[in-house]
């Protein structure tokens, strides 16, 4: 359900950028979305065409770009991808001591209109 207040802050953003730039109608939004975010695009979409309806965006189509989550192993810097979801040590070093640097993204990241 998340999802919903989600949806909501997009609109409100893409909203204001749109007035900013004097724009008569949103045409897409692009997402970027990261692999341990819990967002569901689906969930989104739903939501967005209920909520953009009556709104410069109705119509507008969500473009989502999936990040995969990256580790960085703190003892050596090694950088690495997260497969499958499970936590895993450095593959170089074998650390466990190891950090998430990408995948709990969520963001507008930009907006066509026209004017």
């Amino acid at each position: 359900m998340h999802e919903l207040s989600i949806t909501q802050n997009i609109l409100e953003i893409a909203l204001k950028h749109a007035q900013a730039a004097n724009a008569r109608k949103i045409s897409d939004l692009y997402l970027v979305i990261g692999q341990l975010s819990s967002v569901v695009d689906d969930s989104v979409q739903f939501y967005w065409d209920m909520i953009s309806e009556g709104t410069i965006c109705q119509g507008a189509e969500l473009h989502f770009k999936r990040l995969p989550a990256l580790l960085e192993c703190r003892d050596c810097g090694e950088r690495y991808p997260l497969d499958d979801g499970t936590l895993t040590p450095c593959i170089q070093c074998d650390s466990i001591s190891v950090a998430v640097v990408q995948g709990k993204e969520f963001r507008l990241d930009s907006i066509e209109i026209e004017v």
